[in-house]
């Protein structure tokens, strides 16, 4: 599906050479091209409980073998390598757009994590970590009377 853009704010040499810019456009912000030039890491979505920090990054088609998450110091380094798989040799691929090389993701963590509670878990292509937080820095809920 191809978007089309709307510049309402067209400079005067574009008048003039209407079809000439709109085929150099199209050419560049095709999305083959686009796709291509973009880096691809994957999705994440980091959550905050009383007790914990959680972390879900969604890497579908890769083995827990393929990860590694590394802590040095405060920085949390998640990442991912697979080669692409060259079992279909007899196959002529018109377009091939799902091969992982390799990436990484940092995240720095607050001072309130317990660093020696740390735990991954990666099921149905979501690599799911719970960072535990100090008891200290668990807030503490309550009920405040209003006089």
């Amino acid at each position: 599906m191809t978007l089309v853009k709307f510049n309402e704010g067209k400079s005067k040499g574009s008048l003039v050479r209407p079809g000439f810019d709109n085929i150099f456009e199209s050419i560049l912000n095709d999305t083959f091209l686009s796709d291509r030039m973009v880096s691809r890491v994957p999705a994440v979505n980091i959550a905050e409980t009383n007790g914990h920090y959680h972390i879900e990054l969604a890497a579908p088609g890769l083995k827990k073998e393929d990860f590694k998450v590394n802590l040095d110091g405060d920085m949390l380094t998640i990442s991912a390598e697979k080669e692409a798989e060259q079992g279909d040799r007899d196959k002529k691929y018109n377009k091939r757009e799902y091969t992982y090389t390799s990436f990484v993701r940092s995240f720095t963590l607050p001072e309130s994590v317990d660093e020696g509670s740390i735990e991954a878990e990666y099921t149905d292509g979501v690599l799911r970590i719970n960072i535990a937080k100090r008891e200290e820095a668990r807030t503490a809920s309550r009920q405040i009377e209003i006089k």
